[in-house]
């Protein structure tokens, strides 16, 4: 007698609800495990799929209809061109590029092509995190070395015709807390320790304010408290005098 046993197939991922869906999407092994075991920390992401390839990546996404794809677009097997082709409106997916050093050009066409927000691959632990948290909420997230690219090239973003650099200046809540706090007098290292963060993650949010801003040092930035009220002017004028 021949016994048939049915085969089921289980998915590598499952979808929760009410977390937000990530696909994690790099030909290499190491750092798609690196970025699995990063995220599972937080319980408001859920890792719904790994891509090795453009072909795979394509596949995931119409499978599991993610929130986020972090990509390395420059790593083997992918190109811009996905990114091109889903973020569109059409599918509501945020992009994340996760690189090695690139120049400016690359950065470019990668926010042409609809790159949301762009860490570097030796960046911190918690800048990657607040890139994917900023990015859930509608923000734009770029670590201070992609910044500093920007900054060196002096590119004027209002040629990049992409409205990752045309929208209302958009900031999130711990960036107005920083901004605060900045105008308040408070250094980097007096805010680390207030938020519990590392020095260097608050001296990358203070780069990604004064570029979000527009302004190039702290006057700029409680010029901009003042005038849209995070801080009262009444704080200057009555401050006691040592």
């Amino acid at each position: 007698m021949i016994c048939l046993i049915n085969q089921v197939f289980v998915p590598l991922f499952r979808i929760i609800p009410n977390k937000m869906s990530i696909i994690i999407a790099d030909s290499s092994d190491v750092m798609r495990a690196g970025l699995v075991s990063v995220l599972k920390n937080d319980a408001t992401f859920s890792v719904v799929g790994e891509a090795t390839d453009s072909e795979q990546l394509e596949s995931q996404i119409k499978m599991y209809k993610p929130s986020i794809v972090i990509i390395d677009y420059t790593s083997k097997g992918f190109s811009v061109d996905v990114i091109k082709k889903f973020s569109s409106s059409k599918y509501g997916i945020k992009f994340i590029a996760i690189t090695h050093a690139q120049s400016a050009q690359t950065l470019v066409d990668a926010f042409k092509s609809g790159v949301t927000s762009y860490v570097k691959k030796d960046c911190d632990l918690s800048e990657m995190l607040d890139a994917v948290r900023e990015t859930v909420k509608g923000n734009k997230f770029y670590c201070g070395q992609i910044l500093e690219i920007i900054k060196r090239a002096q590119l004027d973003v209002d040629d990049i015709e992409f409205d990752t650099f045309c929208d209302p200046i958009v900031l999130s809540e711990r960036e107005n807390e920083i901004i605060i706090l900045i105008s308040e007098g408070y250094t980097n290292n007096q805010i680390a320790d207030q938020l519990f963060l590392s020095n260097h993650t608050i001296t990358t949010h203070r780069k990604n304010i004064m570029a979000k801003l527009g302004v190039k040092n702290t006057a700029g930035i409680v010029m901009y408290a003042v005038k849209t009220n995070l801080i009262s002017p009444n704080k200057f004028l009555f401050s006691p005098v040592d």
